[in-house]
């Protein structure tokens, strides 16, 4: 039998891991959230750099809020406040920033923090080299996690109809991509 190499299989076990993240999303909210992020003038990575005056981001994805596209960021500030971001997808300013206090999101926002405990590389340049490794393709949402001691971010990406997901060592020295 055949052995597989460890990181060949790593990637594979959170690959098919995160494809039910993606699945998640009903065809309706693929098909309405699609031309969205396609639309926005301001880019996910642009969002997440935006974000940093309100801390460390550990997610971001476009999303609809009341019937409206937003583009949210989780970010933690002194390792233990958190927020939810809301980057105006026009200006790409921060339109205002609500501390997560409890629920579901605080618990989520934790989780993603925890993720980036060994990350050598922020969530913005995962979601530069996933794009960059998709040409075409607009990133709808980021987050990070712990993965086999790797901190990784699990990037959703769209073009057109096609959707994709790819996951990224944030442990991995890779040199920034250039601006």
């Amino acid at each position: 039998m055949p052995k597989i190499p460890a990181a060949l299989l790593c990637v594979l076990t959170v690959a098919l891991w995160t494809i039910p993240a993606l699945a998640a999303m009903s065809d309706k909210e693929k098909g309405e959230l699609a031309p969205a992020v396609s639309g926005s003038k301001v880019t996910l990575e642009q969002g997440l750099a935006a974000s940093k005056k309100n801390g460390k981001p550990v997610s971001a994805k476009f999303e609809f809020e009341n019937g409206k596209p937003q583009l949210s960021v989780y970010t933690v500030k002194d390792g233990s406040k958190y927020f939810e971001v809301i980057v105006d997808q026009t200006s790409g300013e921060i339109a205002k920033a609500d501390p997560i206090t409890g629920s579901d999101d605080l618990t989520e926002a934790k989780k993603q923090n925890d993720g980036m405990f060994r990350a050598t590389r922020e969530l913005r340049e995962a979601v530069k080299e996933a794009k960059r490794d998709n040409p075409g393709y607009s990133a709808v949402s980021v987050w990070s996690e712990m993965k086999d001691n790797h901190s990784v971010a699990t990037v959703t990406l769209v073009k057109g109809n096609d959707w994709k997901t790819a996951v990224i060592d944030l442990t991995v020295y890779k040199p920034l991509i250039k601006e």
